[in-house]
């Protein structure tokens, strides 16, 4: 039987937003249309969510914004929100708090309601159209998520986009995964297949060049434990889009669960989430979410590739189709 969309609450000028659960091998995913978000994510005979969610819509205006949610036109940070395509100046719009333009910009493609266009018991195809100049950002865009459960319980999302003139495009899952159910993250594991990173000024915007992970605390080329590191770094999975394959895996000692990251996509932006500040039992099951909570593993561009022509190419053409492919393959220790 076709699952029926349940409302889950209302935008303040009214419109809905609904909530879609998949069910397959042993694995249920939530989804909302406000940003294609991922609101809840269970496995079979564990007792805890092993991403953070709330249970109701405003948390995400705020203090949840971009949890579990397609970020973009293009993810990451531009610096400034300027960039130029075939000696055209663009300016995005900025963050007034940074006046850096992050994933998309304050109304980015996590802010905005994304239709249903197919469901089924695990899986689940939604769309977003963007206008031209939506942001700042040239071109009409054509947004198609085609979201996926499958039966060894897989959560895999294959994103495409198209648009009538060159633009910046870089779409990202921003889930926050806590595998344990507890406080922090310090005690997680985490693997990443990149030999380089790319390091940043004080705003977060990177400098240009890459950092070989020789000898440096953010090497996570075997399975390390997190502990206290602060990162919100790129790691330079490839030079460009490549076929599918492993690039990353996150370890839970206490429940024994790991997810096991592939992408064809050349960053992985890891976030230990120390900037979350979510109070007052609004998480799922009442809980609060304070620093390094959640943590943040999204495949994307090179953050402000368009403006470092050595970094991938990361400009959608309008005779191209954008594809971003992501798997997460959960398992659980017997």
């Amino acid at each position: 039987m076709t699952p029926r969309p349940d409302i889950f609450g209302t935008l303040p000028n009214g419109d809905p937003v609904h909530r879609v659960t998949l069910e397959n091998g042993g694995v249920r995913a939530a989804f909302l249309t406000y940003g294609a978000t991922l609101q809840d994510l269970r496995v079979e005979g564990v007792a805890h969510p092993l991403v953070l969610g709330s249970p109701k819509l405003e948390p995400y205006f705020g203090p949840l914004m971009y949890a579990g949610a397609l970020v973009g036109r293009f993810s990451n940070r531009l610096g400034h929100g300027h960039f130029q395509i075939d000696g055209t100046t663009y300016q995005a719009e900025v963050q007034a708090d940074t006046g850096h333009t992050l994933h998309g910009g304050p109304q980015g493609v996590s802010s905005k309601v994304w239709s249903i266009l197919e469901m089924g018991t695990d899986h689940i195809v939604m769309g977003l159209d963007l206008a031209d100049g939506d942001m700042g950002f040239p071109g009409n865009m054509r947004l198609r998520a085609h979201i996926s459960l499958d039966a060894r319980g897989a959560l895999s999302f294959d994103i495409t986009a198209t648009s009538d003139r060159a633009t910046p495009c870089s779409l990202a899952h921003h889930s926050y995964f806590n595998l344990d159910g507890t406080e922090t993250i310090a005690d997680h594991q985490l693997q990443v297949s990149a030999d380089h990173f790319l390091p940043v000024d004080h705003a977060l915007i990177p400098l240009g060049t890459k950092t070989a992970l020789d000898q440096h605390a953010f090497d996570f080329r075997a399975l390390k434990e997190l502990g206290a590191r602060q990162i919100d770094h790129n790691f330079c999975l490839s030079s460009k889009t490549v076929p599918t394959r492993p690039v990353a895996r996150l370890s839970a000692a206490r429940s024994g669960i790991e997810v096991g990251i592939a992408t064809n996509q050349p960053g992985l932006q890891v976030y230990t989430g120390d900037g979350l500040d979510c109070s007052g039992g609004i998480g799922l099951e009442g809980r609060s979410y304070g620093a390094r909570s959640g943590i943040a593993l999204e495949t994307q561009a090179w953050p402000d590739a368009p403006n470092h022509p050595s970094f991938p190419n990361a400009i959608l053409r309008p005779d191209e189709t954008y594809h971003h492919h992501v798997i997460y393959r959960i398992s659980k220790r017997a």
